[in-house]
């Protein structure tokens, strides 16, 4: 039998192994070391092997290593819950939505158990009627299917996935529904569909409509019947718009993604995952996994025979976690095991680049990622086929694409490009395939310490290039390229960041390796700022024409949630700092008056009834009392306090917004609605009411730092992630 090897995990990897992964006992301690994760998963997964005849200690082993050595990576529901009495093992879930309450509010119901057991979810709102049409049940106007979308992301927002996490959905309206104008511009108000990525549905016919100019029916899903007639090109030029300004929404292509399906006969691909990599029938799940591609190299070159063992035992892998998995509901089983999909991916593309000497989006990057993922296919097809020998078919494969092609197979799609934001982590790698999105970025630390970090790769190449002032570093912390620097030619070429990568090049590599994947690519085409609506336009028809599947754009600080600035700091930060020590230097609270009017507001909390009353002196707010009603000591001590320095705070000259948007979206373990929103945490509705005393809503413009490290975040593969810790929106 196989030695079993120690798994070697860096400092950081650690660390978002004791947060997400390590499992914890009643109290929250940790009762479980990295290796122990590691040998949980792999004989949990490897059980499947002995009702094939197959020595399941022996597979135990090998599975163990190949996570141990972190050539491969499960997606995290795998690593979270397998050999756990949760037992759920899929990232990826496709629900229908059909035009009655009933299947609605089922659907919502499967939602939940869904997102609750570490799942995200895809849907296709399209067979709803249109806001506005007629409900002879009640006689009354049906209000639509993006009022629905709201339903279902205020249920994500109180289901934490695993108890830890909130879930993330896709929203996906078809390019002929009546209220796809309304759909487009659904996310552009702040605060809305917030865990919701919104795509419309593009058929060949519209594109070939909006090239032409020509009129585009709008059609009713109850009736059948044409709703309105609109030019097709004002539907496209909205979209692009709204792309442009806020980044939603993406587009699907429908007619591309329903010509991969390799099981017709079992329904129509309409729908994704939250990230767009896989489309999924309805009811079906599927379970991922990415290969760290910077360990598949000997020296600079590719170890063609490290990567094809590496791909034979991970579909091995992949296809054990069908057989092991305890799905949410029966009907989803069902199709899965009918299916047996598996996603096999990679990650660490841009450091395989980087090692390489190879700039991303280069030709030679492309021809690059067509052999790798064209090589990644092939063996992954040939062991899928060896696994249909010794254990047959999957179920559905009568009929099937397979079937025409001869070909027997144990899985129905082998590969997908999925995002890696956590999995990389661990791995220490980039994530998926994207370029690196900054060379140097900065982290905050306890003390309020700043931590700079700076790519492996690069440093390792000034060192060998040199840089003897020091100079080209600073500017990289600066900026976080080297782009406008004095570094060599050569450098520049090669450590490029995803800004300094024309979006051409972007969607060029996602078609590369959408050549090669049976699913789809996940992935985000990157802007600047300064990137006009034409260049959105340019883009998607680039997807278009190069048999992408879908795509996702985001334009650099395109919104107030805008995410990184480059490098390690910035000139606008200096600006801040100085600002605010001007601003509260040498100020002191103003004294008290002995009489004060205010306004006193009631909400309901999860720990009873909170009332706020805010005073006011000059007409400006002055003081905040906050009393927590039937709660506990500790609790009614946490709100008084909380009160006490929102007081200070507002006598020291600081704005009840500035306060408002510190306290507001903060979340907790016990959310619940309220009025017709949710309260997430006490601070939450401090937030809330004063917001209600002040009768205003304030908008929340959030900061570029990860909400629970505090590095920064960064818009790829469909998400916002974290470039540091396990923190994402989506996965």
């Amino acid at each position: 039998m196989t030695d079993r090897i120690k798994a070697q995990f860096s400092d950081n990897a650690l660390k978002v192994l004791e947060r997400r992964y390590l499992r914890k006992d009643d109290a929250g301690e940790i009762i479980e070391e990295p290796d122990d994760m590691l040998w949980r998963v792999a004989a949990a997964v490897a059980k499947s092997e002995d009702s094939f005849g197959c020595d399941k200690d022996e597979w135990t082993v090998k599975f163990f290593n190949m996570m141990a050595r972190l050539d491969f990576l499960p997606n995290s529901p795998t690593l979270m819950n397998a050999g756990t009495p949760k037992g759920q093992l899929s990232a990826c879930f496709v629900l229908p939505i059909d035009d009655s309450m009933e299947d609605i509010f089922g659907a919502l119901a499967s939602t939940a158990l869904v997102h609750k057991s570490g799942g995200g979810t895809g849907f296709n709102f399209s067979s709803l009627r249109p806001a506005g049409d007629r409900v002879r049940s009640t006689s009354g106007v049906a209000s639509g299917p993006i009022s629905f979308m709201e339903l279902f992301d205020h249920t994500t927002e109180v289901v934490k996935q695993g108890g830890t996490r909130r879930g993330a959905n896709m929203g996906i309206l078809s390019v002929s529904h009546p209220d796809v104008m309304d759909f487009v511009k659904a996310k552009t108000e702040n605060g809305k569909l917030t865990n919701f990525n919104i795509s419309v549905g593009i058929t060949d016919a519209f594109m070939d409509a909006a090239r032409k100019g020509e009129d585009w029916d709008l059609v009713n899903p109850r009736t059948g019947e044409k709703s309105r007639v609109i030019k097709a090109s004002e539907l496209w030029d909205l979209l692009i718009e709204s792309a442009w300004r806020t980044g939603d929404p993406g587009v699907l292509y429908l007619d591309r993604i329903e010509d991969a399906n390799t099981v017709p006969s079992c329904g129509r691909l309409d729908s994704t995952n939250p990230c767009g990599e896989q489309p999924l029938l309805p009811y079906e799940s599927c379970n991922l996994g990415s290969i760290n591609l910077i360990h598949m190299t000997k020296g600079r070159e590719i170890n063609w025979d490290h990567l094809e063992e590496t791909v034979r035992l991970a579909v091995r892998f992949l296809d054990d976690v069908i057989d092991t998995n305890n799905y949410p509901l029966d009907k989803i089983e069902k199709m899965t095991k009918g299916n047996r999909k598996i996603g096999l991916g990679v990650m660490g593309w841009a450091e395989l680049l980087f090692l390489r000497g190879v700039r991303y989006g280069s030709r030679e990057s492309l021809d690059l990622a067509e052999r790798i993922m064209g090589f990644i296919q092939k063996i992954g097809h040939d062991e899928s086929e060896s696994l249909a020998e010794t254990r047959g078919s999957f179920p559905n494969w009568s009929g099937s694409l397979w079937d025409k092609l001869g070909r027997k197979m144990r899985n129905a799609t082998v590969t997908t490009i999925a995002p890696t934001g956590t999995i990389s982590l661990l791995a220490e790698c980039s994530s998926g395939i994207e370029p690196v999105f900054a060379l140097a970025y900065r982290r905050k630390a306890l003390d309020n310490d700043t931590l700079v970090y700076i790519n492996s790769y690069l440093e390792e190449a000034m060192a060998h290039q040199g840089d003897p002032s020091g100079s080209i570093l600073e500017q990289v912390l600066s900026t976080g390229t080297l782009s406008g620097t004095e570094a060599p030619r050569q450098l520049k070429e090669i450590f490029v960041t995803a800004h300094d990568i024309p979006f051409a090049e972007h969607v060029e590599m996602q078609a590369a390796f959408q050549k090669f994947t049976d699913n789809a690519v996940s992935k985000t085409i990157n802007l600047p700022n300064s990137a006009t609506s034409d260049d959105v336009r340019s883009a998607y028809l680039l997807a278009f024409e190069k048999s992408c599947k879908g795509i996702t754009i985001y334009r650099d600080r395109c919104k107030e949630t805008q995410v990184l600035y480059h490098g390690a700091h910035t000139p606008e930060d200096a600006q801040k700092v100085q600002k605010t020590a001007a601003d509260t230097n040498g100020v002191k609270p103003r004294k008290r008056p002995s009489n004060l009017q205010g306004t006193t507001v009631k909400i309901r909390t999860s720990f009873g009834n909170l009332y706020l009353t805010l005073n006011q002196l000059g007409g400006r707010p002055f003081e905040l009392f906050a009393t927590l009603g039937k709660s506990g000591k500790d609790t009614q001590a946490h709100t008084e306090a909380l009160g006490r320095l929102i007081s200070l705070a507002l006598r020291s000259g600081v704005t009840v917004r500035d306060v408002i948007e510190q306290l507001k979206g903060i979340g907790g373990s016990q959310p619940i609605f309220e009025n017709d929103g949710i309260i997430l945490s006490l601070p939450d509705a401090i937030a809330q009411g004063l917001e209600r005393a002040l009768g205003e809503t304030v908008e929340i413009v959030k900061d570029d730092m990860c909400p629970s490290c505090g590095a920064p975040t960064i818009h790829a593969e469909g998400c916002l992630r974290c470039v540091s810790c396990d923190y994402s929106k989506c996965y």
